[in-house]
C-alpha cells in the first residue's frame, strides 16, 4: 500500500527546518508544538500561560489538517520540570472532554530557553469527512 504524504504549512512557519504537519493517509501526526509567546508576542512564563498557548497553536494546525482536537489519538508531553506536571494537567484537561487521547509524558531539556513544555499530537481523521 502506496501512502500519500501531505504537508500542511502554517502561514510565517516556512523558515523553519520542519513542516507544522504531515497527513498520511487518514493520520496526522505534528510538529512539537510549544507557547512561548502570545498573539501580541508577549513572553508567557508561566505553565499554565504556555500549555493553553500551546493547545491554541495545536488547535491551529489541526484544524489547518481539516482536524480538531477531539480527532487526537496519542499526544506527547514534553515538560522541563517535574513540579509543573499538576498544573499542566489541568489546562490539558480543559482543552479535552470525554474520552482521552492516549499519552506520554517526558521530563526533559527543552530546545529554547523560557520554554517550560512542548507537545505533538497524533490526529485520526479520514480525508474528506
Amino acid at each position: 500500500m502506496n501512502v500519500t504524504k501531505e504537508v500542511i504549512t502554517l502561514p510565517g512557519t516556512r523558515s523553519r527546518p520542519f513542516s507544522s504537519a504531515v497527513r498520511a493517509g487518514d493520520l496526522i501526526f505534528t510538529s512539537g508544538h510549544a507557547g512561548i509567546r502570545d498573539a501580541e508576542g508577549r513572553e508567557l512564563k508561566t505553565i499554565e500561560e504556555q500549555a493553553r498557548r500551546t493547545f491554541e497553536s495545536l488547535k491551529a494546525t489541526l484544524e489547518a489538517a481539516g482536524a480538531t482536537l477531539d480527532d487526537v489519538v496519542k499526544v506527547t508531553c514534553f515538560l522541563g520540570a517535574q513540579e509543573n506536571f499538576g498544573k499542566m494537567n489541568e489546562v490539558y484537561l480543559s482543552f479535552f472532554k470525554g474520552e482521552l487521547p492516549a499519552r506520554s509524558t517526558c521530563i526533559t531539556g527543552l530546545a529554547v530557553p523560557g520554554m517550560l513544555l512542548e507537545m505533538e499530537c497524533v490526529a485520526y481523521r479520514p480525508k474528506g469527512e
